[in-house]
């Protein structure tokens, strides 16, 4: 495969580049680049410039208000967004549920939903692991159980990112108990301000606030409100999984880190010298250098195999493993090149990096301790091995 970008691509990457330079809000790059916290508002407000562009919803119909870009297009809107530092897209509404509902919804669900996920109407988030059921997720044992036009839900979901920002929840919800435990599973949209649900919120490590615990209770949804067929929710869950897992691969993101850790590394001294030009620590940054450099490549040959495919394959698996491992490696090699200075942050320095500890050093911090989830979540690597594994030998 050529996998050069064609002249129509590369006008393309002009085009992003010139939009990001005259339209991405400076106040907002700047706290990307300092690795500070979003609000709610920061991030709302680049989905509404984004919108108002109509580049928010990167693989949607046009029909439905998308920018029905190509894999390519989409890789190199995402490069030149993480080289920018623009805000990430919160991917559970754009690109999660968005293309479930296209590909599973009702035509109503679909004239309901999508456009008041591309205005901001709407916040989801994912109500998909239990305190039993993470990596297992056919262990899930919330229940649905059908009372007329309603399902009535009782149970648990824990580690709902950003729930606390979003009024709407799409769940897998146990409503059947026979054959395999994936079998008797059903996928729902569930509105967050009815009677019957309490969030709860989980501090992590780091000292952030992004996860949370929701508890049903008695909770009655109209069963309009389910999407596709009873019980086969878990073919829906697969279909969301695979957008979700190559999206967790983040090469723009780890290629942002690297450029990072290399400006840190020429900046911190060790015995007079660089700590760039220490043989050990070059070493160690040259090898995750070249792992992301075999990523990339791997990343573009799936993107051409995506766009022949018309959706990314179980080989999403091999991106997650492998980009999450390397952005956690960048994350270590910042800490070491910080040493003491990363352990003793505030917890405070998440919203604005506050004194005392100088403003890069607590970022890189936090983000090593907050990014130990993400070779655990939307489905662990050791999972994902399994995954492959099965594909390759059956």
């Amino acid at each position: 495969m050529d996998l050069r970008y064609s002249p129509e691509e590369q006008a393309f990457e002009a085009e992003v580049r010139a939009f990001l330079k005259t339209d991405l809000p400076r106040d907002l790059s700047d706290k990307v680049r300092r690795q500070a916290s979003l609000t709610k508002a920061d991030m709302e407000r680049w989905h509404a410039i984004l919108n108002a562009k109509g580049w928010l919803a990167a693989t949607w119909p046009k029909d439905h208000g998308g920018c029905d870009w190509s894999a390519v297009q989409q890789h190199i809107f995402e490069e030149e967004c993480c080289r920018a530092f623009a805000p990430r897209i919160v991917p559970f509404g754009l690109k999660m549920l968005g293309p479930v509902l296209l590909k599973f919804g009702t035509p109503e669900q679909q004239a309901d939903y999508l456009p008041r996920i591309l205005d901001g109407r709407d916040w989801w988030c994912q109500g998909y692991s239990e305190p039993g059921a993470g990596s297992d997720l056919a262990s899930l044992k919330t229940r649905a159980t059908r009372d007329g036009e309603d399902y009535i839900i009782n149970g648990q979901k824990t580690w709902t990112t950003l729930g606390q920002h979003a009024n709407r929840i799409f769940c897998l919800v146990r409503t059947g108990t026979g054959g395999k435990p994936q079998a008797g599973i059903s996928f729902i949209l569930v509105d967050l301000d009815i009677p019957g649900i309490e969030m709860r919120p989980i501090r992590l490590i780091e000292g952030g606030y992004e996860v949370n615990e929701v508890f049903f209770t008695d909770t009655r949804v109209p069963a309009s409100n389910l999407v596709g067929e009873e019980n086969m929710g878990w073919t829906i869950a697969k279909y969301l999984l695979l957008h979700e897992r190559s999206n967790i691969a983040g090469v723009g993101f780890s290629v942002q880190a690297l450029e990072q850790l290399k400006s840190l590394a020429t900046q911190i001294t060790r015995g007079g010298k660089r700590l760039i030009d220490s043989p050990l620590f070059a070493a160690r940054l040259a090898e995750v250098d070249i792992d992301l450099e075999a990523m990339k490549l791997t990343n573009l040959r799936m993107l051409s195999e995506a766009q022949k495919k018309g959706a990314p394959g179980p080989e999403t698996s091999m991106l997650k493993i492998k980009g999450t491992v390397i952005r956690q490696t960048i994350n270590d090699l910042a800490r070491r090149a910080l040493g003491p200075a990363a352990a003793p942050f505030p917890s405070e320095a998440l919203d604005g990096n506050a004194a005392p500890v100088p403003e890069d050093h607590a970022a890189n911090a936090a983000s090593y301790f907050n990014n130990r989830k993400i070779s655990i979540y939307g489905g662990s690597n050791e999972i994902q091995k399994n995954i492959l594994t099965k594909g390759m030998m059956g």
